[in-house]
């Protein structure tokens, strides 16, 4: 028994280059580094059926 899962690459949400992540149909990605060798950035993106979120983190506040 032989079944097609469905593949595809994650492109860079702000170039639109092909970054070095695959995945899968059925992956969940929860706050994942994504790296674009093209641009040199790195983003969190949350995937989900192939839906790409990129997440946007409060930055570190200091303590006084």
């Amino acid at each position: 028994m032989e079944y097609s899962i469905k593949k595809r690459w994650i492109f860079c949400p702000a170039c639109g280059g092909n970054t070095r992540t695959k995945v899968r149909e059925d992956t969940v990605l929860y706050h994942q580094p994504l790296f674009c060798p093209k641009c040199k950035r790195e983003y969190l993106v949350n995937v989900k059926q192939f839906k790409i979120r990129i997440v946007n983190e409060p930055d570190a506040e200091t303590q006084s």
